[in-house]
């Protein structure tokens, strides 16, 4: 049996509640920003994605006007620093609300370096950074998409395998439902199916 949620029916936050549940992992966007009067800003957001290759585009929601929104539109550049397992708790931490003109670099203690291509620094500790420049952004309801060409990107050599980005090193944090991270756990490879190699429904093989 299944239960019907309409959200015409619900608050807000009631069906927040139920994506935010039910849309998972959800892959964190650490983003870095500057404002216009040089604070820098660190936090978190879970709507995040790839929204092109060529050109290289990535995008996240802003829910509500926070700093990292104001910061890129006054600014044009943003970075996205990739979550890793081991800064856990600093993450969290730079969801925290702090007052405007606060920087969650030095309120959560988080060491930063110069980017090469933008104004906001990056984080240190994180082992892929994605250095960009605002293309557009869309006002969505209560949420705003940043969408970001990507001008420059950096991994650490720690983290890659004949040159390729390892998930098993990276360990890249996700968001869950309620205050559930996950982390990366098993993971399985299968290659696609060319359609001259079909051999019919995987139930039927």
């Amino acid at each position: 049996m299944r239960i019907d949620f309409d959200p015409a029916a619900m608050s807000r936050n009631e069906f927040y509640r139920l994506l935010t549940a039910t849309v998972v992992p959800r892959p964190i966007a650490w983003v870095s920003t500057t404002s216009a009067d040089g604070t820098h800003n660190l936090a978190p957001h879970s709507f995040f994605t790839i929204a092109s290759v060529a050109p290289p585009v990535v995008q996240f929601s802003s829910v509500g006007r926070k700093d990292t929104l104001r910061n890129v539109e006054a600014t044009g550049q943003f970075v996205v620093n990739l979550a890793p397992e081991g800064l856990f708790e600093q993450i969290n931490d730079t969801g925290t609300d702090f007052p405007h003109g606060v920087s969650e670099f030095e309120a959560a203690g988080i060491g930063s370096e110069p980017s090469l291509r933008v104004k906001p620094p990056r984080v240190a500790g994180s082992p892929v950074a994605l250095e960009c420049e605002v293309h557009t952004t869309l006002g969505i309801g209560d949420a705003t998409v940043v969408f970001g060409r990507v001008v420059h990107a950096v991994v650490s050599q720690e983290v890659l395998v004949d040159g390729h980005p390892e998930i098993t090193r990276m360990k890249p944090l996700s968001r869950l439902g309620k205050d559930e991270w996950g982390t990366v756990g098993e993971v399985r490879e299968i290659s696609r199916i060319r359609h001259a190699d079909w051999q019919g429904p995987a139930g039927d093989r």
